[in-house]
């Protein structure tokens, strides 16, 4: 699987992820790396150490510029330089972050691409450039401006019902839809065609039966993630990590991320025990045989009374359900997590402990 910026920005929400894991102060964190956005939010629970893990060198790359503007740059000039802001001085910037970006290779990596820093490195990730084809290509196709600005208008329940069923579930939105976000197009223009290796359900229709879902919701309003598929940008609704009263309280602890090239449970020999683990969504992409093994060593990585959170998309992977000698679950507790999340396509947050 060749190493691309796949992920931009993380699509899975921050606020859910903090309160599903709630971490204690002087918390050791395990924490799949991506975007970075939600290892940068944990940083708000006073941590011990977080330990960013990822397979993708370039993610890491991503993250150690991030982690980078926080120990180098105010608030406003973050956001210009990531592109929540206008700015033409983003490859000046860069320049200044030579000596802030301390991940080996991170720095020779975005010298040698500044188009991807030009643009708003928020933009660069293969999953954001594709909502932004579908956004700027296919989107105009179905609804004009004025109709897309009026989805995530405020309006009551009621109207936000009405406005779906009404004037924008037509018969242009589902045969796009059902296009575009089908298995072999989401595959090779969004993902990787690998991570649909144990998905057994059709993706479109799921993809579909989520969205409207969600979309009849008043929580279309204010979600951040669906701003930016819309509309191209966050607007007003920045992620957790970005949020101004965020801002200062991470740049306190950033030095308490630590970048590690590998699979999550290999960072374990090398740090030790954990107490909290942010999983992502990196079981679904696994065979179960691969997913029991890995699950296993996560639990031997673990201490007592450890908090395990992750995400199931498409294909159910539950560790207590396959090793409940080693994990335990409370379903209501994940079931409201899943009414809150923001990422709207995941079908179930599942937060587990450790026996």
């Amino acid at each position: 699987m060749k190493n691309i910026l796949r992920y931009a920005n993380c699509w899975e929400d921050a606020e859910v992820l903090l309160a599903g894991l709630q971490p204690k102060p002087q918390s050791k964190i395990l924490s799949i790396a991506s975007a970075g956005d939600n290892s940068f939010s944990l940083l708000t629970t006073e941590p011990l150490q977080i330990v960013c893990a990822d397979i993708n060198d370039i993610q890491l790359y991503l993250v150690a510029l991030k982690q980078g503007c926080f120990r180098a740059l105010d608030y406003e000039k973050m956001l210009a330089f990531l592109g929540f802001l206008p700015t033409q001085f983003r490859v000046s910037i860069l320049q200044e972050l030579k000596s802030a970006i301390t991940y080996p290779q991170a720095f020779e990596f975005w010298k040698n691409n500044k188009k991807l820093i030009e643009k708003g490195v928020i933009y660069a990730g293969k999953f954001e450039k594709y909502f932004r084809f579908f956004r700027e290509k296919l989107l105009p196709c179905i609804h004009n401006k004025k109709t897309v600005l009026e989805l995530i208008s405020p309006k009551s329940s009621e109207e936000q019902i009405l406005f779906y069923d009404k004037k924008w579930n037509n018969w242009r939105w589902r045969l796009i839809f059902s296009i575009f976000f089908s298995r072999y197009v989401l595959g090779k223009y969004g993902r990787d065609k690998s991570f649909f290796n144990e998905v057994k359900v059709p993706v479109s229709e799921y993809i579909y039966q989520k969205t409207s879902s969600y979309l009849k919701n008043i929580s279309t309003q204010r979600n951040f993630m669906l701003h930016f598929i819309l509309m191209g940008n966050f607007g007003n609704l920045l992620p957790h990590y970005l949020e101004p009263e965020n801002f200062e309280i991470i740049k306190q602890n950033i030095e308490k991320i630590v970048l590690f090239a590998g699979k999550v449970e290999e960072a374990i020999p090398h740090f030790g025990k954990f107490d909290c683990f942010n999983l992502s969504n990196i079981f679904e992409y696994m065979p179960e045989s691969i997913f029991i093994e890995t699950a296993q060593k996560l639990a031997q990585g673990a201490e007592k009374n450890a908090v395990f959170l992750y995400w199931n998309l498409m294909v159910k992977r539950v560790m207590s359900e396959n090793l409940p000698e080693y994990f335990e679950t409370n379903n209501i507790f994940n079931q409201n997590l899943s009414n809150q999340d923001k990422g709207f396509f995941y079908n179930q947050v599942i937060v587990e402990y450790k026996k």
